[in-house]
């Protein structure tokens, strides 16, 4: 007979190649099984990194990745990484022990209500319909775009499978058609655009628009513009305002601030992205892409529900080639294009003796190999890999944490990206409060990844608590860390690492990365926590602003 843990794997097989997780008592015999598929089965060393990593893996690389963990405290674990994969729309299938059909014991919870309060639904297996209950929970991940669990009762892994014989086929969603009446609108307004610009996010990539959007900035005379997930996903850079919002270049943003007209490809609309809602002139109209069903916002004026592909080719055919309202809106651009590229440079080391950030990531970014896939925690310090550092496409650039304004996520994330892309340099940007709080999985990034670079932004505090509530007068001292050196703990284990005080201390590290060596190497950037990022001054400024008015 075939038990359930092995007919779970076989269901898996057909839409799984990777597995991350920790092995306990409630998925010891799933693990097993997927070993025998073969899936490529990546020991991670805490529970919300194989969920992250899980999230990362799909992002990097387009292909739905399974996390696993046991019951208890090790489901309890993933709840962070699950909510940030639902709020992401990233979908993955968290594999975990549950409690037994026969009732729980004292060290069970409630694991579907916990996964229902972050968005996530359960499939629960049995031995009539393992199977079919694991192709149901994939048909769903990846037809709501999600993150799902498919629990396995603690009493049931080794237990016979009644079920038998083919399993279905994963059903795979249709592309949702727009409707002619929102296609016809949409380009009566465009076609009338004298300063158009299209702005595209991470589900034009996911829909694999770039060219055909590119086709239509063309045809329209647009400027474009991404927001940080989307970054590179045009074909005319010389076009392109690069990335909106906080990471913006500020004379780009005012450029479209003076649009009429903005398509928004596959793009949320959140605060971030909008700078609190000032991107875009009162007067303009705002035409928005999505394949989910339509929310309202206050600055779009028309909405396309629909396939983001969809709706860019069928567009293009219904606006006019080469408007003449639009003659020369492109020109602003061209014809001062360093205007529009300049961003601020570093004094090199600060009066606190502490490196200036800017200035590190200025050098680094020359130094960098070009193949690469670059992995960001959350913190303060994403001002600096995301204005400084190029990408080549948006599966290059990973953020797994924003969604959910998490930290701690950086390290378990390197490793699914780095086997989506085992082939590319992995690069880690993280700070020194999220490197601690993930250091567990410091261990898997130095044992998996072929070749990588970690840039730890070590300013020995809670860089965002310091400069957004410090500044509201509240005491320090619970924001300060005491200064860890990371260098020394990479070495202990097996990495390379440098603490850097001065560019000079880069040297090594550039021979290194010259020298095409691989391994991790980590990079401890002793930097001063004086240096505000860009984005993060107007994140300081609104809070400000906010507390003013609730004072």
């Amino acid at each position: 007979m075939t038990t359930v843990a092995t007919r779970i794997a076989e269901a898996l097989a057909p839409s799984v190649s990777h597995a991350f997780g920790v092995m306990g008592n409630g998925n010891a015999h799933v693990i097993d099984a997927l070993g025998h598929i073969p899936v490529v089965y990546i020991a991670v060393r805490h529970e919300a990194a194989a969920v992250a990593a899980a999230d990362a893996f799909y992002r990097a690389s387009g292909r739905l990745a399974v996390a696993t963990t046991t019951y208890g405290a090790g489901f309890t674990n993933t709840v962070t990484a699950l909510a940030e994969a639902v709020q992401a729309g990233t979908p993955l299938v968290l594999l975990v022990g549950d409690s037994p059909t026969t009732g729980p014991r004292p060290w069970d919870v409630d694991q579907r209500a916990l996964a229902a309060s972050v968005g996530a639904p359960t499939f629960t297996v049995s031995t009539a319909d393992a199977g079919s209950v694991t192709v149901a929970a994939i048909g769903h991940a990846l037809t709501h775009r999600t993150a799902v669990v498919l629990a396995i009762p603690s009493d049931l892994a080794t237990a016979d499978a009644a079920e038998e014989g083919a399993l279905p086929r994963v059903a795979y969603p249709a592309p949702l058609e727009p409707t002619e009446a929102d296609i016809a609108a949409a380009a009566r307004v465009l076609s009338g655009a004298r300063r158009p610009v299209i702005l595209a996010g991470r589900g034009a990539w996911l829909a694999g628009t770039g060219e055909p959007l590119s086709r239509l900035a063309d045809a329209l005379g647009a400027l474009t513009a991404t927001t940080a997930l989307g970054r590179s996903l045009f074909a005319r850079p010389e076009f392109d305002l690069g990335t909106v919002g906080g990471f913006g270049q500020d004379e780009a943003m005012r450029l479209i601030g003076e649009a009429d007209v903005v398509l928004v490809a596959g793009a949320g609309l959140n605060h971030f992205t909008t700078k609190f809602n000032t991107l875009f002139a009162p007067a303009a109209a705002v035409i928005r892409i999505d394949d989910r069903e339509p929310t309202p916002h206050p600055a779009v004026t028309h909405s396309v529900h629909g396939d983001v592909a969809l709706a860019a080719n069928t567009l293009l055919a219904a606006v006019p080639p080469a408007p003449r309202h639009s003659a020369g809106w492109r020109d602003r651009l061209a014809a001062d294009a360093a205007r529009f590229r300049v961003r601020e440079s570093g004094v090199g080391t600060m009066e606190d003796g502490r490196l200036d950030p800017r200035s590190v990531a200025i050098r680094l970014a020359g130094v960098l190999p070009e193949d690469r896939v670059t992995v960001t925690d959350g913190g303060h310090f994403l001002g600096w890999s995301n204005t400084y550092w190029s990408v080549a496409s948006p599966n290059r650039s990973l953020m797994v944490g924003t969604a959910f304004q998490s930290i701690g996520l950086g390290f378990g994330s390197a490793v699914g990206a780095a086997s989506a892309l085992p082939d590319a340099t992995l690069v880690v940007s993280t700070g020194d409060g999220g490197g601690l709080m993930a250091l567990a999985d410091l261990d898997s990034v130095i044992r998996t990844a072929r070749r990588g670079i970690i840039v730890v932004w070590n300013d020995a505090a809670y860089g965002a608590e310091i400069h957004q509530y410090g500044r509201l007068g509240l005491g320090t001292a619970p924001m300060l860390i005491d200064e860890v050196d990371f260098a020394g703990i990479a070495r202990s284990l097996g990495g390379r690492g440098d603490v850097i005080r001065s560019l000079d201390d880069l040297v090594d590290f550039e021979a290194w990365v010259a020298s095409g060596s691989n391994g991790v190497y980590l990079l401890d950037c002793r930097v001063s926590p004086a240096v505000v990022a860009p984005f993060y001054r107007e994140i300081v400024e609104h809070t400000t602003a906010s507390a003013g008015v609730l004072a």
